[in-house]
């Protein structure tokens, strides 16, 4: 018999046990559940099991705390997904994606139905086994490796505090959700995170964690004895633990998370596959369907007697309902936006649509080169970035910089930029502290929120640490900028730990990312400009410690990096076309290259030499736009301070290669180079073997 009491309405259900798997966490007893909640629950089993295949577990387990959250709390229009002042959902723990798929059905999402669900991780659907940015409306982020979507949650709450500094609180003002696992608690990214927030002070990060005390391999205490309530309290986090099947307990914290003037972790005690006679509270209801006859038993357990994939009428009313709960503050906002300024509302849509503003960008980039032709820098690549930086700040305000403490070395703060701090979010520079993973997962969730285009700073070499959240702003096709500094044995003395050799072929393997090698000041301005145009997926600016000569002198309105590569040095003496030797080469070794060409040139060979700032876009070029680029020499050579890997698309596999084979050493940077034979005798002296 259904009430209305306690929020959502319940109703009594046959009571079900299973042995508990964890001495702190005694299966729940099913007792009286919510029919709201356990709609949830049954088109998470329902989907798997068609499936066969995915994880009902969690979407069982979290059922409560998600119902009272987007019936009660969460601030959201199925109607306008993308309404800019929503609050923020991120399902940090991806592998329970039914139970995002089911709430989004559930409350209204128009795109998401019931054949959606039906076909769930199935080929051509937009439910994949992992929630995917940009398939689906209402889903903030792509999810799935743990502890990204916690970490990337954190980038979101920077930018609504920056944005509601920048804007006005009437125009921005939300919160950021996230339900976590305690997978995503125990990948390292978590502390990088956590701390990150803590420091300073996110009090409108809200995080559930649905503390259910399972892992694949077993109970939770194989593997780990953390205390996760200190351990954020530690880090400057309110927090504190509830029972995660009780909704006036998740009510009543999350009724005081609203006023905290910290983040807040909220760690939901809850049993994993909640409902399952059998598996409850057991590994076995992870990442596995339930079987036919469990379901049958958890259906009568549950007191659910509607049909696979069926949701009673009166139920799914409700949800509908809950669904529309925020259409009045939406209304109330679009009056509030319509009241702003002009000049402002159209500089707030333009900065959360993305869009560039071209003019002033297009005339900082021309004044920077028109600089450089009246007065050209022989400097490292990574004070030629600052040199530009320092236009190019100005002119594109949504422009967010960073450092992973390093910002003397990558000279990524100008000296007009304020820092970003608890007390001030106007600041447009970010200390992040030594944390390269949760620096770059901060970067995309400020993309991801909108109106910030961040940039950020480390060691090339320290790609390593940021890797997997590059690689997922990649999948999700959003804009961040990685200023990597130190990029080749170029940075000397250090040694091997610190000078990259693998790293720009291992870049450019990810699919989706531009990685950027200028080879002079000129190139470094151009490269930026690319980077920022770049608005479908992230992009490298790999920079030199040392110094390099300005090749460019001419001023040319063109960016000539656009196309990936381009002849700097034409063959001397010969035809256009009938050049002996092309030489290729990025970054600090295209001065070698030219160096190099300058040798055979004496000696009556032909070369002409080609830099090579961006593999990726010279690859995306036509066809008959790379075969004139590349050219018909019968010798082509490659030459940069790295591994050969990923070079035989433009030379050949028959090609010559001047570069690493192995880790570096240290040594001051010019000894380096002719250690491992990168100089422009060697350039020469490779293309004489070949021709003879």
């Amino acid at each position: 018999m259904r009430t209305s009491q306690n929020g959502p309405f319940f109703m009594s259900a046959p009571t079900a046990s299973a042995a508990a798997t964890h001495p702190d966490r005694p299966v729940h007893a099913i007792g009286v559940t919510s029919p709201m909640a356990n709609a949830i629950r049954a088109l998470a089993m329902d989907a798997v099991q068609a499936a066969n295949s995915g994880h009902p577990g969690l979407p069982m387990g979290a059922a409560d705390v998600a119902t009272v959250l987007f019936t009660q709390f969460l601030k959201y229009d199925p109607a306008a997904p993308n309404w800019a002042d929503r609050d923020r959902f991120v399902l940090s723990a991806g592998h329970g994606s039914m139970l995002l798929y089911a709430l989004l059905y559930l409350t209204g999402y128009e795109a998401m139905t019931l054949d959606q669900i039906k076909r769930f991780r199935q080929l051509g659907s937009i439910t994949a086994g992992h929630p995917e940015y940009g398939h689906v409306p209402g889903v903030e982020m792509t999810t799935g490796p743990l502890g990204q979507g916690f970490a990337t949650a954190v980038g979101m709450a920077i930018a609504e505090r920056h944005m509601a500094a920048a804007f006005g609180a009437p125009v921005v003002d939300h919160k950021t959700y996230v339900l976590a696992s305690d997978g995503d608690l125990m990948e390292g990214i978590s502390q990088e995170a956590i701390a990150l927030a803590g420091h300073l002070k996110l009090n409108k990060l809200i995080v559930l964690f649905d503390d259910n005390g399972i892992s694949i391999d077993g109970p939770l205490t194989l593997a780990d004895s953390v205390d996760q309530v200190k351990r954020f309290e530690a880090a400057g986090w309110a927090s504190w633990r509830i029972d995660g099947h009780d909704h006036k307990q998740i009510a009543d914290a999350l009724a005081k998370a609203q006023k905290s003037d910290r983040p807040v972790m909220i760690a939901c005690r809850t049993t994993i596959g909640f409902g399952s006679p059998n598996k409850a509270g057991k590994s076995s209801s992870h990442g596995s369907p339930l079987g036919a006859d469990e379901i049958k038993i958890t259906r009568e357990a549950l007191g659910w007697s509607a049909a696979p994939f069926e949701i009673p009428a009166d139920i799914l009313k409700e949800w509908r309902k809950a669904g529309e709960r925020s259409k009045a503050a939406h209304a109330e906002w679009d009056k509030r936006f319509a009241a702003l300024d002009g000049a402002k509302r159209a500089e707030f849509t333009r900065r959360m649509k993305g869009e560039l503003p071209k003019a002033s960008l297009d005339a900082a980039v021309k004044a920077v080169k028109e600089s450089l032709t009246a007065t050209p820098k022989e400097i490292a690549t990574r004070s030629a970035s600052e040199f530009a930086l320092e236009s190019l700040v100005p002119a594109v305000p949504e422009m967010v910089g960073g450092s992973a403490d390093l910002t003397g070395s990558n000279n990524t703060r100008t000296k007009s930029m304020k820092a970003m701090s608890a007390a001030d979010f106007s600041g447009r520079f970010i200390n992040y502290g030594i944390r390269e993973h949760g620096m770059a997962a901060a970067m995309n969730g400020m993309t991801l929120h909108g109106g910030i285009i961040p940039y950020s700073g480390t060691f090339l070499v320290f790609s390593d640490y940021a890797r997997p959240a590059m690689r997922l702003a990649a999948l999700m096709g959003t804009r961040a900028i990685h200023v990597m500094t130190h990029d080749s044995i170029g940075l000397g003395e250090d040694g091997p730990t610190h000078q990259p050799v693998e790293h720009l072929a291992a870049l450019r393997a990810i699919p989706n990312m531009r990685v950027f090698r200028p080879a002079d000041a000129v190139e470094t301005v151009e490269c930026w400009q690319l980077a920022l145009e770049n608005a479908t997926g992230p992009s490298v600016l790999a920079l030199t410690r040392q110094n390099l000569p300005q090749l460019s002198k001419d001023f040319l309105s063109a960016n000539r990096c656009a196309a990936g590569a381009y002849e700097l040095v034409a063959a001397s003496g010969k035809a256009q076309g009938k050049a002996d030797v092309s030489i290729f080469a990025t970054g600090s070794e295209v001065a070698i290259a030219v160096d190099g060409a300058k040798l055979l040139a004496e000696k009556g060979i032909a070369a002409r030499v080609v830099s090579v700032p961006c593999f990726e876009l010279l690859f995306a070029q036509p066809e008959a736009t790379r075969r004139a680029i590349i050219g018909d020499a019968p010798v082509k050579i490659g030459v940069e301070a790295a591994i050969r890997q990923g070079w035989d698309a433009i030379i050949g596999s028959d090609g010559v290669f001047v570069g690493m084979t192995g880790f570096g050493a240290s040594a001051p940077y010019k000894e380096l180079y002719k250690k491992f034979g990168i100089t422009a005798e060697a350039v020469a002296d490779a293309a004489m073997k070949k021709l003879h």
